[in-house]
């Protein structure tokens, strides 16, 4: 054995650098390519070309993912759904980032680093804190709603196959008149919502740790591919004016009944990634790849996701990781980006790396300019994000969600899910967390705070004598 075996050597430094960092969030993800195929005219809408006429469609890749485990944790986890899509247009790639849920636990960007902690590992005991996770949702009521479709059977999807698509944020359409629409998107599945109950899941934590990724794989080997019919919601200007919740806050859903569900078109999954780290592993997705006729909102998660997702890729990726091929859009491409780490092209040849210039002819296309903004205020200042109507309203939705979209037996599951849980709150600060939160459950649905409250042993009379 020498030191001028340099195979060896080479073979060894390169394992020594096989891993990247995982996703902060999302780590663990499965993923497919597939089409998307236009069936509806939805033109008064938006003028983006891959809408302009029935029959278009473009390739697309989408992952599927948990949330908070790491990389090497269960399918089977209570946890939402990752649902991110990337479609491959000829306007440019459009990355639609959203989750199995049209909801999410919070609506202030500054809050989300703080909420993914808590789903993560306890600083002192790098194990998952219960704890942690009801002491943040008792302090937060916004994140009643999304708090109950986790707790149910939704938390749970029995795969990836099996569950609905959300854009979950606030988009907007614009058409070729520049009027603007504010949309939301919704991936219905073909294949049926299947879930697994809470001992169903645990049960699949000891069987298969990797039970959807291996679902998704058999399913398409098969060539039984999965497909999800794409609908939005549609919502006016003058309608979001007057709108009884924010349209704009992300732990809202608009009803079905008012803004009736619209067929847009048809995914389909059909082919498998021939290699799981180049072209899952290194996707990158970022809700700022908008195309053409479909632009932002304000709603103030999303202008937080603009500028986090694209800077979480940087970091795990690279400068230069829209050259990966899984990102690269398959269309030209015309920027003044230069040099960085793993540029993998011709770095823009002998062109220049500056604008405006006298040799080039790259340049801005006003028509893709959006209409202008119309401002309900002249006023910038600090502001109450929970005040306000239609803001500080966080129980008539998940009461709702409990009474009136919960079956008997979702419901049953629920609170025994809750239950189960919030049993795992310890500490000094215990009870103060379990009333807090069960006070949450009352104002959504009396009955729901009860059955909860009976679960976990608590008194309620004397709780609340406590607590005045």
């Amino acid at each position: 054995m020498l030191l001028q075996d340099f195979i060896l050597h080479e073979k060894m430094a390169h394992f020594n650098r096989e891993r990247i960092p995982e996703r902060v969030v999302h780590a663990k993800g499965s993923g497919a390519f597939g089409t998307l195929k236009v069936t509806n005219d939805i033109t008064k809408y938006t003028k983006a070309k891959i809408f302009s006429q029935i029959g278009n469609s473009c390739r697309i890749f989408l992952r599927f993912s948990t949330v908070g485990g790491e990389k090497g944790s269960s399918d089977a986890e209570r946890d939402p759904r990752g649902f991110a899509i990337k479609f491959y247009t000829e306007d440019g790639n459009w990355d639609l980032v959203g989750n199995n849920t049209p909801v999410f636990f919070v609506k202030d960007p500054k809050k989300f680093s703080d909420f993914i902690h808590t789903q993560k590992r306890d600083p002192r005991t790098n194990l998952k804190s219960a704890t942690m996770m009801w002491d943040f949702w008792s302090l937060n009521p916004e994140s009643l709603h999304q708090v109950m479709i986790l707790m149910s059977d939704r938390g749970t999807p029995l795969d990836y196959r099996h569950m609905d698509g959300f854009g979950s944020h606030t988009y907007s359409m614009i058409n070729k008149d520049n009027e603007r629409v504010w949309v939301k998107f919704h991936f219905k599945t073909q294949q049926g919502i299947k879930n697994l109950t809470g001992p169903q899941a645990s049960q699949m934590h000891s069987v298969d740790m990797d039970h959807a990724q291996r679902d998704l794989v058999e399913a398409l080997d098969r060539q039984e591919f999965p497909k999800w019919t794409m609908k939005i919601q549609v919502m006016t200007e003058v309608q979001a004016k007057t709108f009884r919740w924010n349209p704009f806050d992300l732990t809202k859903i608009w009803p079905h009944a008012e803004f009736p569900l619209i067929e847009v078109g048809e995914i389909e999954l059909n082919q498998l990634p021939r290699n799981y780290f180049a072209q899952v592993e290194q996707a990158a997705f970022a809700p700022s790849n908008l195309i053409d006729g479909i632009g932002f909102s304000p709603d103030k998660m999303l202008q937080g996701r603009i500028l986090s997702y694209a800077d979480a890729q940087r970091y795990r990726l690279g400068i230069n990781y829209e050259q990966i091929p899984v990102n690269q859009c398959p269309f030209m491409v015309n920027n003044y980006h230069r040099d960085g780490a793993m540029r993998i092209d011709d770095n823009g040849n002998d062109d220049p790396n500056y604008y405006p210039n006298s040799f080039g002819d790259v340049l801005p296309d006003p028509s893709y300019k959006e209409p202008a903004w119309e401002l309900d205020s002249n006023v910038a200042d600090w502001f109450d994000r929970n005040a306000g109507e239609g803001n500080n309203d966080h129980y008539t939705q998940p009461g709702d969600l409990y009474r009136k979209v919960l079956s008997a037996e979702d419901r049953h599951n629920l609170v025994n899910n809750i239950v189960g849980s919030m049993s795992g709150i310890t500490g000094p600060k215990r009870l103060q967390i379990i009333n807090l939160q069960l006070c949450h459950f009352f104002r959504a649905d009396i009955q729901l705070g009860m059955a909860i409250a009976k679960g976990l042993g608590i008194d309620v009379e004397q709780a609340m004598a406590q607590r005045h």
